[in-house]
């Protein structure tokens, strides 16, 4: 048993037997603080380098057609590794891929940082990306097996989400300050304290994690899956380059729907499958991965057409439009922190329903934005209350997809959930590109007004469509009322 296990079962002694304790106690503060301050970190690095990209590409003599590899290479790596190391974590310890992840992740930032030429950065890049698919499954695995089922695991993975989303604002913020201020070469180096710090306090407070037999990795079921979502990533982001209709972009999507064909072909029959498909046939797993997908796909790409509402249509300045998304941050913080007691209150499927609809509302609100700035207010207050429903899915997504497995899956549970994290982040700016392209006719503000108006509609559709999925095919489970 690991010492954030043993502080959990001493911080249940004296309740009833299998009661989830309700208390933090020190060192499980320190362990939360650890994993969060770790999570917030690789959220962060998914959004700073975006505005720092045209600093980079001229310094380093990047193409115009290159540049997009910097995020490409890590968008790679990143999403279709993390099955794959998730189900490591499981094996082969989880601290000891958290550790090993969080020195690659710190080499590969002082690489970035001092990087000479462009193929040094992607280099970087990759190892960035590889540290992050190892990372964030193993953090996440030592978050849900210290903290069991119960409020303290929903209190752990609330904060999680308020801080993950917070990442993705603050990189895109601090991205900007920092290539500005000192330069974009900060972007990498930033990383280094904060892994340094992890690493040092991390071995003494959380100890190993792994079952006491090792079974056998299932090599032909690692190389399908991880081939296949490399082929599916780079697809998505073929498309978002090139169109949906261009040779690249089919022929990726194809190939990785034959090679997840032939992982599954695959896990049917091994004996130690990678992904067994009892835990894939459980409603929770399959539908929460469903509402977690359509969740991080619609937000995160929400922001593309309310970018161009606010600098093309509005006239704002790229640094005000950007600090106009801390709303939206601070909805999502918002929803993080209350998800909590939302689910202590309704189960976690309940508030999956809540926070589907307070997002489809909020957002089918936004088709309503009009071309002059007085309808500021409403882009902020509707982007403000969709945050916070977008949030509630995410925290019940997590909750609901960790729930009901055994601590030796956990690694499975969460690579599985970080998968769905990625892939819903990478295809969404695509699908919303591509719409605004086709459905904006012709040129103007009035004409891209219209455009991001039928985006907007899309966008609501699609988290309508995860609301019912939700609400049809997940189990309820709330707690019955006590009886007097």
């Amino acid at each position: 048993m690991s010492v954030t296990e043993t502080e959990v079962a001493g911080a249940a002694s004296g309740s009833a037997a299998g009661a989830a304790p309700a208390v933090l106690t020190p060192r499980l503060r320190l362990v939360l603080v650890l994993l969060l301050a770790t999570q917030f970190m690789l959220a962060v690095d998914f959004a700073i380098l975006n505005v720092a990209l045209p600093a980079i590409g001229s310094s380093l003599k990047f193409s115009l057609a290159n540049l997009q590899w910097i995020a490409t290479s890590f968008a790679l790596c990143a999403a279709g590794f993390t099955l794959f190391f998730g189900r490591v974590a499981d094996l082969f310890g989880r601290r000891r891929l958290f550790l090993g992840g969080l020195v690659v992740l710190g080499a590969a930032s002082a690489l970035g940082g001092l990087a000479q030429n462009s193929e040094m950065l992607i280099v970087a890049r990759v190892l960035q990306g590889l540290a992050t698919a190892a990372v964030t499954p193993a953090g996440l695995s030592l978050m849900t097996t210290s903290f069991p089922e119960g409020p303290l695991r929903q209190k752990a993975l609330g904060l999680n989400g308020a801080l993950m989303s917070t990442g993705f604002t603050t990189g895109a913020i601090l991205g900007g300050v920092l290539t500005d201020l000192l330069s974009w070469r900060w972007a990498f180096f930033i990383n280094v304290p904060v892994v340094i710090a992890v690493l040092i306090m991390a071995p003494t407070v959380i100890k190993e994690s792994r079952p006491d037999e090792r079974p056998k990795l299932d090599v032909p079921g690692a190389i399908t899956v991880t081939l296949g979502l490399l082929a599916i990533i780079f697809g998505l982001t073929q498309a978002g380059e090139k169109g949906w209709g261009s040779a690249t972009t089919l022929l990726s999507l194809a190939a990785g729907a034959v090679l997840m064909l032939v992982f599954y072909a695959v896990e049917r029959k091994v004996a130690a499958p990678l992904v067994p498909l009892s835990v894939l046939g459980k409603r929770s797993v399959a539908w929460g991965n469903v509402a977690g997908l359509i969740a991080f796909l619609t937000e995160c790409s929400l922001v593309f057409p309310l970018t161009l509402y606010l600098q093309n249509v509005l006239g704002f300045s790229p640094l005000a439009a950007g600090l106009s998304f801390g709303v939206l941050g601070l909805g999502t913080v918002t929803g993080g922190v209350t998800a909590s007691k939302v689910i202590g209150k309704l189960g976690s499927k309940q508030t999956l329903i809540v926070g589907g609809i307070l997002q489809t509302v909020f957002t089918a609100a936004l088709i309503g934005l009009g071309d002059d700035r007085a309808w500021l207010w409403l882009m902020l207050g509707a982007s403000f209350v969709g945050g916070v429903g977008n949030m509630l899915v995410i925290v019940g997504f997590m909750v609901t997809a960790t729930s009901g497995l055994a601590d030796h899956e956990q690694g499975l549970a969460t690579g599985l959930a970080t998968m769905t994290q990625q892939v819903g982040i990478t295809m969404g700016t695509p699908i919303m590109s591509a719409v605004v392209t086709t459905a904006a006719a012709g040129a103007g503000a009035s004409a891209m007004l219209g455009g991001l108006r039928v985006a907007i509609a899309v966008n609501a559709a699609i988290v309508l469509l995860g609301l019912l999925t939700s609400a049809l095919f997940l189990r309820s489970d709330r707690a019955p009322a006590p009886t007097a």
